[in-house]
C-alpha cells in the first residue's frame, strides 16, 4: 500500500539572515522562499511523517529519506511503517513494496510537477500559486522561532487545498509542512538532516525491477 504521496520537501540558498525572524513582514518571507527554491536544482532529507485520516481518526506515521531533483524528479525512501520506494524521473511513476514482491508502473501524474506534488516547483514561485498570510498574525513565529505561513492554492487540487509551513527565518529551509486534501485529512512532515545541490545521480529517479518482481500498471490519481 502506497503510504502517501506527498507532495513532497525542502530547500537552501545562500541569503543573509533576516535581523529577527519574529519581525518579519510577511512579503520578506515569501520573498525569500521563492528566492531558495527557484535556486534549488536538487534536494535530500531525511523525514520524519504522519499521515491523518479525519473520517477514521486515524494517524499513520513513517519515516525515511527524500530525493528531489529539477525537472519533477522524485524519490521517496520508506523506512517505517513498511518499507517502500516512490520513484519519478518526471515522466513515469514507480511504486516498489518489497513485502509484495510488486512494483506498480504508471505514468507520473501532471500534479507531481506542480505545487502538491513538488516543493522544488510550487514554492518557487509561491506568489503565483498561493495566496499567503501568517497563520496567526498575532504571533508569527512557532516555539522554535521559525515563521509560520499558511498557504491557500490559487488552483485547489483534491490532494491540497491548503499548506502550512514552518519556515527557518535564517536560511529560509522548511521545517515542517501540513498539507490538507478536500477532506480536511493531513499529512505533516519534519524535515532534518537537509543537503542542496549536492548533485544527485540521475540513476536514483529510474527504477528497475527486480527479477522475479511482479510489475502491475498504476492507477491513474483521480
Amino acid at each position: 500500500m502506497v503510504h502517501v504521496l506527498p507532495l513532497a520537501l525542502a530547500v537552501l540558498v545562500w541569503i543573509l539572515p533576516p535581523p529577527s525572524a519574529a519581525a518579519q513582514p510577511l512579503e520578506d518571507v515569501v520573498a525569500g522562499v521563492e528566492g531558495v527554491y527557484a535556486r534549488i536544482a536538487d534536494l535530500r532529507a531525511d523525514f520524519t511523517q504522519e499521515a491523518f485520516n479525519k473520517s477514521l481518526g486515524q494517524t499513520i506515521r513513517a519515516d525515511g529519506t527524500v530525493y528531489l531533483k529539477r525537472p519533477g524528479k522524485m524519490r521517496w525512501e520508506y523506512r517505517t511503517p513498511s518499507p517502500q520506494q516512490i520513484i519519478s524521473d518526471g515522466q513515469s511513476l514507480w511504486v516498489y513494496t518489497p513485502d509484495l514482491n510488486q512494483v506498480n508502473v504508471g505514468e507520473a501524474p501532471r500534479a507531481l510537477a506542480g505545487p502538491a506534488g513538488s516543493f522544488l516547483a510550487g514554492l518557487g514561485k509561491v506568489r503565483e500559486e498561493f495566496t499567503a498570510r501568517y497563520l496567526n498574525p498575532a504571533v508569527r513565529t512557532d516555539e522554535d522561532g521559525n515563521p509560520v505561513l499558511d498557504l491557500t492554492p490559487k488552483r485547489p487540487t483534491p490532494v491540497l487545498t491548503r499548506l502550512i509551513l514552518a519556515v527557518d527565518g535564517k536560511d529560509f529551509l522548511v521545517r515542517r509542512a501540513v498539507l490538507y486534501d478536500q477532506f480536511d485529512n493531513t499529512v505533516t512532515m519534519l524535515f532534518t538532516r537537509i543537503a542542496v545541490n549536492a548533485g544527485l545521480a540521475e540513476r536514483l529517479f529510474t527504477f528497475t525491477p527486480p527479477k522475479g518482481v511482479a510489475v502491475v500498471p498504476l492507477e491513474p490519481m483521480r
